[in-house]
């Protein structure tokens, strides 16, 4: 395998210029340029990324932290990053913390500006302090798909409007003719979902729908989850004609439970979910869902850190300092409305068919 040293001989450059080349970094003229090229492709020459990584405290990949990859959102979500970010020059690493938070941490301090030159975090169950210190110590950090758009986390982020998600599943079962409705929630009642279930809640209230507390459960973002808490449900209000679930799995649980009890979807029962992972599409009947722009933040996601992480060296020292400097990018970023995608799932309930 040839070496920088044997690419800059070959070039008559030194090898700081074939560096400079290769990251497209520096001022080099086009002559000099070509001959660096021309040399690389003669000798067939690629760089070692963990040699850069020594020499220069990090290497040219990105971190993106997950709560659970078992989750098939992450998956999707992580393909999406890593195409974005191939096409800067960046190979990205999946941090699977498992909701743990000690985990997590031993993920920024390990390799948060050595191993990556920065940190996606999607809902991956951070401590804000240990984000916040790894910002600090000059390593951008963005969090993915923040779902409070008018309530900024003191973090650079990209954010999706989840309280409309909500308002929009309401206003579908609404205008069907549901009105008796029960939720799963995918967290706890102050978690990562709160604001789907708000919108949720306040498109019923607008409409003079109350959701009483005993027509909503909290549980696992899980399918089982949602099968546990759907069965539940059912049985305690057997009059119910629709489930909002406020993601795609608890969802896709709540139709297996409606299976199980001899309801059939959606002639005895709607389900509506949020977010449009592809078992959404792929489930018998297929899923209504709320579609969040996953494809849209991802690439948002990495085009702020990729500015955060190119941005002029003195603002590096702006962060460590915990300043902003005058030229950072902005810290909040909005992908598009959600939309609703109405598939085989929901229907208008018997008693108002006709």
């Amino acid at each position: 395998m040839s070496t920088l040293s044997e690419v800059a001989a070959r070039a008559g450059v030194t090898s700081a210029t074939v560096s400079n080349v290769l990251r497209n970094r520096g001022r080099v003229g086009d002559e000099t340029r070509q001959r660096v090229l021309d040399a690389v492709a003669a000798l067939g020459y690629r760089p070692h990324l963990a040699a850069r990584a020594l020499a220069e405290g990090r290497a040219p990949t990105i971190a993106l932290m997950v709560s659970s990859i078992a989750n098939p959102f992450y998956p999707e979500f992580a393909l999406a990053v890593e195409r974005a970010a191939r096409i800067s020059g960046r190979f990205v690493i999946i941090c699977n913390t498992n909701q743990d938070p000690l985990a997590g941490r031993a993920y920024l301090e390990q390799i948060a500006g050595t191993l990556s030159e920065g940190v996606l975090v999607m809902n991956a169950n951070l401590d804000f302090d240990d984000l916040h210190q790894t910002e600090a110590r000059g390593t951008p950090v963005v969090l993915c798909m923040w779902e409070r758009p008018l309530d900024p986390p003191g973090l650079p982020c990209v954010a999706v409007d989840f309280r409309r998600a909500g308002e929009l599943a309401a206003r579908h079962l609404l205008e069907l003719g549901h009105r008796q409705i029960v939720a799963i929630v995918g967290s706890k009642r102050a978690g990562i979902h709160a604001a789907r279930y708000e919108g949720f809640v306040d498109a019923l209230r607008a409409a003079g729908v109350k959701l009483p507390r005993t027509c909503v459960r909290h549980a696992p973002d899980t399918i089982e989850g949602g099968y546990a808490a759907a069965r539940e449900l059912l049985e305690l209000h057997p009059a119910t004609t629709a489930i909002f679930a406020s993601n795609d799995l608890p969802a896709l649980g709540s139709i297996h439970a409606a299976f199980d009890l001899r309801r059939d979807v959606p002639a005895d029962l709607s389900v509506i979910g949020i977010t449009d992972i592809q078992l959404a599409r792929q489930s018998r009947p297929p899923l209504t869902t709320v579609q969040v722009p996953t494809v849209e933040a991802a690439e948002m996601a990495v085009s702020l850190l990729r500015e955060l992480i190119e941005r002029p060296p003195h603002t590096h020292q702006a962060a460590r300092r915990g300043g902003r400097a005058a030229h950072e990018p902005p810290r909040v970023r909005v992908a598009s409305e959600p939309t609703l995608i109405v598939r085989g799932s929901t229907s208008a309930p018997r008693r108002v068919r006709g």
